[in-house]
């Protein structure tokens, strides 16, 4: 089966990357279509093709510059029409973004069978990206959404037939378990002592980090550290800062973009990972955390229970949202309770060795491409 996962503006290189290796060692031929990442080294290809035809000239300028803004739309349509002369020879062609969905919905191949993984989901609040994403799910011949609780939310909220929505869970990333070269810990975050409780990827508000931080400040231990990694995307760090302030303990901030080398050995370091979130369909850094077997402890938010309860136990130990008291207590029993934390470790890398494995994911998404395409 020739297979293309497409995502344009490189969104999601480490779910594509990892998908795309995975397809290719279930026997499938694929090719990846994109553009350049230009926030770092990606995983190298193994066993697929790299076609990085989107955005060929934006993708040189500085990430968020206005004139690559600029560059960028101005190449979308051409980029779009090179991507759909390329999908002639595809079986199947998986969408993990499109850039401008109203308008890409009207420049998709026509012959190849098509679907849109859906990574987030648009609130009817949203109006024209609402509107693009459900001219684009027009234009599927199926979706696929990464949880029972995305599924749900498509069907009830965007009204999209049962049979067109498909459940395929995300994987975990143990590739960055296992990287040619690891760079040593930050140097920003050396010396730890005690336990380290971390708040890892882009700091964004829906990702809850000012509860943690009022949680962290009610936790009873002064021996755990937290760290707060990651870029800030509409948030605003001095209000984090003078949060952090009102801790017993250390608060370390490394606000900036950690490239895929330096990530293991701050995983490593972590005996708690937090994720207070908000909202939240998935997330990635959910995924990291299962792949090195760690503690997990996470709003009970979108799909985060059905990954907490796989059937073996407790996976991840979930709070109610926006309650700095409850998250205080659950990483309190953690960084006290080594035997509990060991447990949690432990069922995580279960998970991820084995329904949230690529290998398992993949074999379920071939079957659906297959189902649909007839091949």
């Amino acid at each position: 089966m020739r297979v293309q996962i497409v995502d344009p503006a490189a969104q999601t290189p480490p779910f594509d990357r990892a998908l795309s290796a995975a397809l290719a060692r279930a026997g499938a031929q694929v090719e990846l279509v994109t553009s350049e990442f230009v926030h770092g080294p990606v995983a190298d290809p193994e066993g697929y093709e790299v076609a990085e035809i989107f955005y060929p000239r934006s993708s040189k300028l500085r990430s968020g510059s206005l004139a690559r803004r600029a560059l960028l739309f101005a190449e979308h349509v051409p980029s779009m029409a090179r991507a759909r002369r390329g999908a002639r020879g595809a079986d199947v062609v998986n969408y993990q973004w499109l850039t401008v969905p109203g308008l890409d919905a009207r420049l998709l191949p026509p012959k190849a069978t098509k679907l849109l993984t859906i990574h987030e989901l648009p609130r009817t609040g949203e109006g024209r990206r609402y509107a693009g994403i459900a001219a684009a799910i027009e234009q599927m011949d199926g979706l696929i959404v990464l949880t029972e609780h995305g599924a749900a939310r498509l069907r009830d909220e965007m009204n999209v037939p049962a049979n067109r929505v498909h459940v395929v869970p995300h994987g975990a990333f143990d590739y960055l378990t296992k990287l040619p070269e690891e760079r040593p810990l930050l140097r920003e975050l050396e010396g730890a002592e005690g336990p380290v409780i971390l708040s890892f990827g882009l700091i964004r508000p829906y990702k809850g980090v000012d509860v943690l931080l009022r949680a962290f400040a009610e936790l009873d231990s002064s021996e755990a550290e937290l760290w707060i990694v990651g870029r800030p995307l509409g948030v605003d760090v001095a209000d984090l800062h003078r949060l952090a302030d009102a801790a017993k303990s250390r608060v370390r901030f490394v606000t900036r973009f950690i490239t895929d080398p330096e990530i293991p050995a701050i995983f490593r370091r972590a005996d708690v990972i937090a994720l207070p979130y908000r909202e939240a369909q998935q997330s990635g850094v959910l995924y990291a955390a299962l792949a090195f077997g760690k503690a997990i402890v996470a709003s009970d938010v979108g799909g985060f229970r059905e990954v907490g309860a796989t059937g073996e136990g407790e996976t991840l130990r979930l709070v109610p949202p926006e309650d700095p008291s409850a998250l205080a207590a659950a990483l309190d029993h953690l960084i006290g309770d080594d035997e509990a934390r060991s447990r949690l470790a432990s069922a995580a890398a279960r998970a991820a060795a084995g329904p949230y494995s690529w290998d398992a994911v993949a074999a379920q998404t071939l079957a659906l491409y297959g189902r649909l395409s007839g091949k």
